[in-house]
């Protein structure tokens, strides 16, 4: 019987690292930072450890990755998202796409915004992935205000406010403060309610 490894090899490098993170995003879930080592690793997925190490320089560039892999992921889920005509509507949708980004895989989230590894430090390069990760929405704040949709103002500041309290009910819902029946209508509320506020005529 294959590895993992040997799997992901026959795919192609992306796949390979593909196979990596999620091995290793899944143990530091279920068991903590502890369990996040090379060797650990490499065994789960059945290579050696040199693989690991030409690919990520060790477990700070791995903690790297997996933080700079869940905002690429988040980023392509939003790139999926239709533009359309209406800049609200489309603002909503990059809002839909990252609660369900957060719900499908939420050991990325966690390790994106809660630190689950105590003095991990994200590299420039990470950080600078991760704010470019909302372009989307700050140019979809710009043509709501350039729409008259909203009214006339920072457009980098309203995307941060829009994105400060949808990240408040998406980490609720993860933390099970939300039940998942009522959550869906609950954040619906909230956008709709965030749009309101900035609404042209409030």
């Amino acid at each position: 019987m294959s590895t993992p490894y040997q799997d992901a090899q026959r795919v192609g490098q992306d796949a390979v690292r593909a196979v990596i993170l999620d091995r290793a995003i899944s143990l530091l879930v279920a068991e903590g930072p502890a369990a996040l080592t090379v060797r650990r690793i490499a065994a789960e997925i059945g290579s050696s450890t040199k693989v690991l190490y030409t690919m990520f320089g060790g477990k700070e560039g791995l903690l790297d990755a997996l933080y700079r892999e869940g905002f690429a992921r988040l980023r392509r889920a939003q790139e999926q998202v239709p533009c359309g005509s209406d800049p609200l509507e489309y603002l909503t949708e990059l809002g839909r796409a990252y609660r369900e980004r957060a719900v499908a895989e939420p050991a990325y989230y966690r390790v994106m915004f809660e630190q689950p590894v105590p003095g991990f430090r994200p590299s420039a390069e990470a950080l600078a992935l991760a704010d470019g990760a909302f372009g989307a929405s700050v140019a979809a704040v710009e043509a709501c205000m350039a729409a008259g949709v909203f009214r006339p103002g920072d457009a980098l500041e309203v995307s941060n406010l829009f994105w400060a309290a949808t990240h408040g009910a998406v980490s609720l819902e993860l933390a099970g403060h939300f039940a998942s029946a009522e959550a869906g209508a609950r954040y619906e509320a909230l956008m709709a309610a965030l749009g309101r506020a900035f609404g042209a005529g409030s």
